[in-house]
């Protein structure tokens, strides 16, 4: 078990031991209401056993917690397989497991603070990321083209069905130096080139903003789901008062942003600063 799966089992098990403490009840009195053994409760709550569905949902009925049987189901079910680190999953694999979860979504939304979102890289961009990534975690550059193919498919969702992307992203987006001046050209007209698409919207946010949210990077599939980006992990988020928190700071992020022609004076104003001498 990698360290951050195992902080996540101790870290559920601490909540269902302050649920437990909260409602008077030592260790031994729940085990006798629930019908389990004496040690099983010692061994959920300090992450040593998982329990199950049913175990939580018997576990809340004796603490008197029924309200919190939702969120902590999506917590359990999120528990094994919320951190998957990059250097356990191969990157074509990765962008194969990321069509699939775009291919099933309505409505997409996207906050990027640093780069331009994966669904709208040129193809230099991309690769001039993934190896950088690569050379920065020391891994061996055998699977880069199989990885931009892999990317490329992945963008053919912004044309096929219903699906509909909001894009929100930094100001710092379109000024992070990726590759030549030639190549931040390039990409900075592939924004504008998406802007033009019928079911994107694309936002900037002002370097100037107000601070109003804790933000990083992140993906909101439709509001089952929030995929976020770490140095070392990939964090699948499905707890819903946790996606609620993102969905607050999606909605403070697009009333600052730009939009329309005030988005696109900002990216061509960036185009013309990457290709002055």
């Amino acid at each position: 078990m990698t360290t951050t799966a195992k902080e996540a089992r101790e870290a559920f098990g601490e909540r269902l031991r302050n649920l437990r403490k909260d409602a008077g009840l030592t260790g031994r009195q729940l085990s006798e209401l629930a019908g389990w053994p004496p040690s099983k409760v010692s061994k959920i709550e300090y992450g040593r056993q998982m329990p199950t569905e049913d175990d939580v949902r018997v576990w809340c009925i004796h603490t008197r917690t029924a309200n919190q049987v939702p969120d902590l189901i999506a917590n359990l079910r999120n528990v094994e397989t919320a951190y998957v680190e990059w250097r356990r999953m191969r990157l074509p694999h990765r962008q194969k497991q990321s069509i699939a979860s775009e291919a099933k979504t309505n409505l997409m939304r996207w906050y990027e603070p640093v780069l331009v979102p994966g669904l709208l890289q040129t193809p230099p961009y991309a690769e001039a990321i993934l190896r950088t990534v690569l050379d920065f975690c020391d891994e061996p550059e055998t699977d880069i083209d199989a990885s931009l193919s892999a990317r490329l498919e992945r963008q053919q969702v912004l044309y096929r069905g219903n699906h509909r992307f909001y894009f929100i992203l930094a100001e710092q987006v379109l000024h992070t130096r990726v590759g030549t001046a030639d190549l931040m050209i390039e990409q900075m007209d592939r924004l504008l080139t998406a802007m033009s698409l019928p079911r994107v919207v694309l936002g900037i946010v002002p370097t100037a903003h107000r601070y109003t949210a804790p933000t990083n990077n992140f993906i909101m599939f439709d509001g089952r789901m929030v995929q976020v980006e770490t140095v070392t992990a990939e964090l699948t988020i499905t707890q819903p008062s946790e996606i609620t928190l993102y969905e607050k700071a999606f909605h403070r992020l697009k009333d600052q942003a730009v939009h329309g022609q005030d988005a696109r004076a900002m990216i061509t104003a960036a185009m013309n600063g990457s290709a002055a001498p």
